[in-house]
């Protein structure tokens, strides 16, 4: 097994070597886009917004953006993706094999998003591109002898009336990989298609002493969860002592740091963290740098991006796009700008409004990072809080006072005497002295940011914190069918939905 680390370790960095573009990003996302635009001409899309004009066009990129309108989910729903689920070549040749359902953060209902074959072969070319980088790192050769856990949502798709699969992202990857990946995925598909999250939990960790694992994937949440049960169940002290070459966390979904502490606690060694944009709409970027939670933009992947300036340039007051908004390509971006991301892709997602807000962190080559999502933007009152900056709040106060907090939830609403305050449910096993942490939070909330500052001192009147324990919080997600792998609960809530939240853990 030795030789074969050794010999999978060398063919990898052999591939990296040989492995390059000397073209430009922007040459690299124009190919692409034109690309696109060729295999979708003839469809109803393709020809209702001429595209075999924008192609002739001497500059494609300003052409399509001036006869293509940016779209958000209900708009390209309604008129054009609803459509494909029963009739062939709407907005990308043929009819879509599967549609998944987005894990509905924002929103009641889930989302259905088209998933071409084309689009499938683009998420594995951009995971053999992360595999490219891990060179980069310089792993022991016994992380190339082990095996890969990935914590995904079930695989164990339902079959629409109209003939189409549907399922989670991670569940329609997992179904479909090739059988050589039985030699190192786990937990095999079998018991990645347990519908019920406890059930496939409970096989994992029945499973666990047999395999081993150096490298995990999944959402920080609940792959923390499953860890801390293979750690109870074997009576371990750190999952190192099940699985001694466990080297590689690939995180993705959230914002890892405010479960770093944690995942800290059950380990023996330190864990690589790299991160990725792995999202119902596409694999968009991943970590290359062991120095790094940045990620490269995958740019020849079958993805066209668009780049919207998160301030009066391209949103309103409550992060909404406004018409017209100022649109940017990928040689026109500034570094440390937050973007609202537009996508084109081989899904047939036409400038589509993900709802993500990133940052560049490097330009050359072109690297972001997360900043947050335009409906966790809270503004009510004008306060103007991204996700960023709460996160970067939330460990500030968790650092301070010596917890740790990994997940939170946040509304405007009003009180007894209709005047607007922030209500905060924080999560954490500590105990957690509410009063002090309100105040802590709000300090560092105020110097993080002169609007929330000023709104402090005219319409937004107290700042409330009510601290809950891990079990309680995801009894209410099992209570309202958030509970999984791949489940991302929102940061920012509605009124309504906060009083909900506040009802059940009182």
């Amino acid at each position: 097994m030795a030789l074969l680390g050794n010999l999978i370790k060398t063919g990898i960095e052999l591939n990296q070597k040989l492995s390059f573009d000397l073209k430009s990003s922007a040459k690299q996302q124009e190919d692409q886009l034109i690309s696109l635009l060729n295999k979708a001409k003839s469809t109803a899309f393709g020809k209702y917004y001429d595209f075999n004009t924008i192609l002739k066009s001497p500059d494609p990129i300003k052409e399509y953006q001036y006869k293509v309108p940016i779209h958000n989910y209900n708009q390209i729903h309604e008129r054009w993706w609803h459509q494909q689920q029963s009739v062939e070549d709407i907005t990308w040749p043929g009819k879509p094999p599967f549609f998944a359902l987005s894990s509905g953060t924002t929103g009641k209902s889930s989302k259905r998003i088209p998933i071409t074959d084309d689009f499938l072969q683009s998420m594995r070319e951009v995971g053999s591109s992360m595999i490219r980088s891990l060179p980069n790192y310089d792993f022991p050769e016994t992380l190339f002898e082990s095996e890969m856990l990935m914590l995904s949502s079930s695989a164990n798709l339902s079959k629409n009336e109209q003939g189409h699969l549907e399922g989670e992202i991670s569940g329609i990857n997992v179904s479909n990989f090739p059988g050589w990946y039985d030699f190192f995925y786990r937990p095999g598909k079998e018991i990645a298609s347990i519908s019920n999250w406890d059930d496939r939990v409970k096989r994992i960790v029945e499973e666990a002493p047999g395999w081993n694992i150096g490298a995990i994937a999944g959402i920080p949440s609940w792959v923390l969860l499953m860890l801390q049960e293979v750690i109870k169940v074997h009576n371990l002290e750190t999952i190192h002592d099940i699985w001694p070459n466990l080297t590689v966390y690939a995180s993705g979904g959230v914002a890892f740091e405010t479960y770093r502490k944690d995942f800290e606690k059950i380990c023996k060694k330190p864990l690589t963290i790299m991160d990725t944009y792995l999202a119902s709409e596409g694999f968009f970027s991943y970590s290359t740098d062991p120095k790094s939670m940045n990620m490269r933009l995958a740019l020849s992947h079958g993805y066209f991006y668009e780049f919207i300036p998160f301030d009066e340039r391209g949103v309103d007051d409550f992060g909404q796009v406004i018409d017209n908004p100022m649109t940017l390509t990928i040689d026109e971006v500034e570094m440390d700008q937050d973007y609202v991301l537009i996508i084109s892709t081989c899904a047939g997602a036409w400038r589509y409004m993900i709802g993500d807000t990133i940052k560049f962190t490097s330009l050359d080559p072109p690297e972001i990072k997360i900043s947050g999502r335009t409906k966790f933007f809270l503004n009510v009152v004008g306060s103007q809080l991204s996700e960023e900056k709460m996160d970067e709040a939330i460990l500030a106060v968790s650092d301070a006072m010596g917890i740790t907090v990994n997940e939170y939830s946040v509304s405007a609403i009003k009180d007894e005497k209709g005047a607007y305050v922030h209500q905060w449910i924080v999560v954490s096993e500590n105990e957690i002295d509410e009063k002090s942490f309100a105040e802590q939070l709000d300090e560092a909330l105020k110097d993080a940011n002169k609007n929330y500052n000023v709104a402090r001192n005219k319409a937004l009147k107290e700042i409330r914190v009510r601290a809950i324990g891990k079990d309680l919080y995801h009894e209410f997600l099992e209570a309202n069918k958030k509970k999984g792998g791949q489940i991302k609960t929102p940061k920012v809530m509605g009124e309504d939905r906060m009083k909900e939240f506040l009802d059940y853990t009182s």
